[in-house]
């Protein structure tokens, strides 16, 4: 690291790409996506994260910076590509097949690469770098504390989201769970829960109920 160190245009591109992400992120879980029990955490997430994508630029923090974006947006696409193979399950009141074992890999790979990237490689390669090595190379490091704080942050949010997928494999295994799906709550609505599907059945009824009207 040297102070003033010019940044990559290939970093910076991503850099850019990421933060336009995670901005997004934050209005969608605040105004677009269902409310369950984790968006709280979620949206420290978001929060935390753009935060160390803005000032890790700022501070030319940028080789760190886009190691920690690598080691977590792989497990995020196999996510992503999990769940979309979950929703097309069932299309047109149609089972595939095709989509449900495509999933149910996709859901293995991901708690798989989970671990291996965000609790294992995150903590080895960036946590012992930005704590121990960078203490070695520049002892007078700026703002030290401040970003190891937040990585902090991220490997704890690691690790409470890895619960869920704990979770769901030992649903899993003690044979509650038929087929993958998202094993996290919903809020609580005046005092009952409210699932996706319920929500979904009252907006299909309120719909039918205009056509027939």
């Amino acid at each position: 690291w040297k102070k003033g160190m010019e940044v990559p245009l290939d970093i910076a591109l991503a850099y850019l790409i990421q933060s336009s992400f995670y901005a997004h992120s934050i209005y969608a879980t605040l105004y677009m996506d269902a409310w369950r029990k984790d968006s709280v955490v979620m949206l420290v997430h978001h929060f935390v994260t753009l935060t160390l994508i803005a000032f890790s630029y700022m501070f030319r923090y940028h080789n760190v910076g886009i190691l920690v974006l690598f080691l977590h947006d792989i497990s995020d696409v196999q996510l992503e590509f999990t769940k979309l193979n979950v929703y097309f399950k069932y299309r047109g009141g149609v089972y595939h097949r095709l989509n449900d074992l495509i999933s149910n890999a996709g859901c293995a790979s991901f708690s798989v690469t989970w671990f291996w990237f965000r609790l294992y490689w995150f903590p080895l390669k960036v946590l012992y770098a930005t704590c121990y090595s960078s203490l070695q190379s520049v002892p007078n490091i700026p703002f030290y504390f401040f970003f190891n704080a937040l990585l902090f942050v991220l490997t704890l949010m690691n690790i409470y989201w890895f619960m869920y997928i704990i979770l769901f494999v030992v649903k899993v295994f003690m044979g509650q769970v038929q087929e993958v799906n998202d094993v996290r709550e919903y809020d609580l609505d005046d005092g009952k829960k409210v699932t996706a599907s319920k929500k979904k059945e009252g907006t299909i009824q309120i719909l039918n109920s205009w056509k027939e009207g």
